[in-house]
């Protein structure tokens, strides 16, 4: 277990390498959150998805770091570790920083920039002076004590915690009031356009039809559409045992359309290809709900009347479209067999984002 003591051999002073620009919103968060990180208090940046939350992390990030402050950032799934690694890496150069997540390789010295799942805290004891934790609402940080205790054991006692997310619990809400946190709030994208509503289409009997091995007409359809447009595309579906019935189905429209799930050893790869435009489609489980940014890609729920589409899964999911300055709108689908509260709650509270100025 990591323990608050220096294992560093040297100490290089970090070269802050980011180029891009904030926008006023966006400068306002990050000056409010890197006061709130400076004097050690907690703070909850609550921004919509797209809205650049993690460029908004860069300055407290920096400031920190430049102190010899050691900071984590976790987070509950792989996905966003793998997806931060890289632009961390090329923005905090001439430091050490690590990825921990399962199947990571272990290094040997600890980093000062650590990005870890939250399942990894549980190597470290009063390590971190400051703690950053993103997507504070995901599951299963959000629903596991342990994984919670866990983040206040990593840190150090008077360590400060940023909570950031998309959509914050009303826990997570009723904390940062009651116990005085700073507080963000973006409503916007970062490149000014609106957040995708959601359109609910009806998708009678689709598990019965997977079943017998036949394709529901209008999501032939809308697959057809992403193809001939050339547009790279996700499908959510409520279980895997679902997903894999589907998935042949799929492959005889276009034979490089792959599945993914949480065991799915092969993930990164397919992910990675689909971002690099050497796959058409991928069909997932809400394991890729938040954490993926592809340029244009469209995305379809089918099953979103499933009670594993929370009003929070289906906001997050929807969030994956438009993110791109280049392609900032597109298609986001919720095919059903009977329209939800969650569904409802999901589109009011994207209508409700968009009526912010």
């Amino acid at each position: 277990m990591w323990k608050g003591t220096d294992t560093r051999k040297q100490k290089s002073p970090v070269q802050f390498a980011w180029t891009g620009n904030l926008t006023p919103h966006q400068q306002k968060a990050a000056d409010e959150l890197a006061q709130s990180i400076a004097q050690n208090r907690n703070h909850l940046l609550e921004a919509v998805c797209g809205a650049g939350k993690t460029e908004i992390l860069f300055a407290a990030i920096y400031d920190s770091l430049k102190a010899d402050k050691r900071v984590c950032v976790a987070t509950p799934r792989t996905d966003v570790v793998l997806e931060l690694y890289p632009r961390f890496q090329q923005v905090f150069q001439k430091i050490s920083i690590d990825a921990l997540y399962g199947g990571a390789e272990n290094n040997a010295e600890f980093a000062q920039l650590v990005l870890v799942t939250t399942h990894q805290l549980y190597r470290f004891e009063n390590a971190f002076d400051v703690m950053v934790v993103d997507e504070a609402d995901a599951f299963p940080y959000t629903y596991d004590e342990a994984l919670q205790r866990a983040v206040m054991k990593a840190k150090k006692a008077d360590a400060p915690i940023a909570f950031v997310t998309a959509t914050p619990s009303n826990k997570l809400l009723n904390q940062q009031r009651k116990e005085n946190w700073g507080y963000s709030f973006i409503a916007r994208r970062f490149h000014g356009h609106p957040l995708p509503v959601p359109r609910f289409l009806s998708l009678w009997n689709y598990e019965k039809a997977f079943q017998k091995n036949k394709m529901p007409q209008k999501l032939h359809t809308w697959v057809k559409q992403r193809l001939q447009q050339n547009e790279p595309f996700l499908i959510f579906l409520p279980t895997i045992e679902l997903m894999e019935q589907a998935t042949p189905l799929f492959q005889k429209i276009e034979s490089t359309i792959e599945s993914v799930h949480s065991e799915d050893p092969d993930r990164k790869e397919k992910v990675l290809q689909l971002r690099n435009e050497q796959r058409t489609g991928l069909l997932t489980t809400t394991i890729l709900e938040r954490g993926i940014t592809i340029k244009n890609v469209q995305v379809a729920v089918v099953g979103a009347d499933n009670p594993v589409f929370t009003s929070s899964a289906l906001i997050q999911i929807s969030g994956r479209v438009g993110r791109n300055v280049q392609y900032p709108t597109g298609d986001i689908v919720f095919f059903h067999h009977g329209i939800t509260m969650e569904m409802d709650r999901a589109r009011n509270k994207i209508m409700e984002m968009n009526s912010y100025e």
